[in-house]
């Protein structure tokens, strides 16, 4: 029987994966006091002995003002070792290791970040909620120096690859994006001056990549809603990292702060959400929330392969490798994202269900991922450790009745 193309080896950059499976950067909440934890280590060396070609650490900030979560990465040199624990049992268990590298922008708080939270443009953000002011160019500077000295760090701890975050509504797409870039001087107005930091920010972590570090970028194809970045600006933000010499874009889609469920797709477990945020520290979110979630928070319908069909309009237009993300649980559906010039396929909630999904798969004990989509995954990572609904033993009822709701208008 020929083997299926997705466990054959793939290149990124200078370096060589085992197959064409890699873990998104999909946040995971572990990093406790913004340092890796046993949890984290755990999480992650179970993936790659799974079987994936490579696990990618979440939502790593390259400074404090870039933090979003209490759970979340900041790199820093003391937190070096501790990451080179993680990346030598990912080797160890045949798996390469990579961080994504980003800056959260204007969705923090002052207690989190521990500054007035910045962003391209100043105002008031509903999103966490605080206001934010307009980044200062000279900090402009700086932040791309952090991205730089994170990749270094990234060297350090002895990741193969780096991800640097430009999408989903943070900083770098907060500069892309009309939506939130209002700014007057070179780094706003016509598309060619809101890339300016990015393409500043990429030309320094190439720089510090060297010939040894392989680069990918998560970029936004479409932000989902009227007033943000459209495909054709897309495409053009996609010709100028191929122009950077970037060595794989990672497709994705979605504006957390204002079209969150076009990233992840289905319905966000208003319930769960609810249910695992603290009371005492958002008096105000739960009733909010409850009473109308929906309208803050739209259902987007889920299907397998849901970014497949605008994927395929930038595979058409750029030569580089891309990266495919957004729903994929069977065989069949990956197969046929290769086939269709793919180089790689990311996944992150069926690796929540099932770390050694991939090992099952390539023996064929499975066809596809048990995963149900009713993202309880995500309704509680904003404030616990990422873990599947199956995971957690005696599950409350409201949520579990929620759960079941979900898995079946989603099968």
């Amino acid at each position: 029987m020929m083997e299926s193309p997705i466990f054959t080896p793939f290149n990124i950059g200078p370096v060589t994966l085992r197959n064409r499976i890699i873990r998104s950067a999909a946040f995971e909440n572990m990093a406790y006091g913004n340092r890796p934890s046993q949890d984290l280590y755990d999480y992650h060396v179970a993936v790659a002995r799974g079987g994936v070609g490579m696990t990618t650490l979440a939502y790593a900030s390259v400074n404090r003002s870039g933090l979003s979560f209490e759970g979340q990465l900041w790199m820093r040199e003391e937190i070096v070792p501790e990451l080179k624990r993680i990346t030598d049992a990912v080797h160890a268990a045949g798996a390469k290791c990579s961080i994504q590298l980003g800056h959260c922008g204007n969705m923090t708080h002052r207690s989190t970040c521990g500054c007035m939270p910045v962003g391209a443009s100043g105002g008031f953000n509903l999103y966490s909620p605080t206001f934010v002011r307009a980044l200062k160019v000279p900090e402009i500077d700086a932040l791309v120096e952090d991205f730089g000295h994170a990749v270094e760090l990234a060297r350090e701890a002895g990741f193969d690859c780096v991800e640097i975050h430009a999408g989903h509504g943070y900083l770098i797409s907060q500069f892309l994006s009309p939506y939130t870039n209002h700014r007057r001087d070179e780094y706003g107005g016509p598309l060619e001056n809101r890339m300016r930091l990015m393409r500043r920010v990429m030309r320094r972590v190439m720089e510090a990549a060297g010939n040894d570090i392989g680069v990918l970028v998560k970029m936004n194809m479409h932000d989902g809603f009227r007033g943000g970045m459209q495909e054709d600006e897309c495409l053009e933000v996609a010709h100028e990292l191929e122009r950077l010499g970037v060595h794989a874009i990672v497709l994705s889609a979605g504006f957390v702060s204002r079209a969150p469920m076009e990233v992840m797709r289905g319905a966000m477990p208003l319930r769960t959400m609810a249910h695992y945020v603290p009371f005492f520290k958002y008096l105000w979110f739960k009733p909010l929330l409850l009473l109308a979630g929906r309208r803050i928070i739209p259902t987007v319908p889920y299907r397998e392969a849901y970014f497949l069909e605008d994927a395929l309009k930038f595979r058409a237009a750029v030569k580089l490798p891309l990266i495919y993300v957004g729903g994929m649980v069977s065989r069949q559906k990956m197969e046929e994202v290769l086939a269709a010039g793919f180089d790689g396929l990311q996944m992150a909630r069926a690796l929540i269900r099932d770390t050694d999904f991939v090992n099952k798969l390539q023996s064929g004990a499975v066809d596809r991922s048990p995963c149900g989509h009713s993202n309880y995954c995500i309704g509680r990572m904003f404030t616990l450790e990422m873990k599947c609904n199956r995971c957690v033993p005696e599950l409350p009822g409201r949520l579990r009745r929620e759960v079941e709701a979900a898995e079946e208008r989603w099968k």
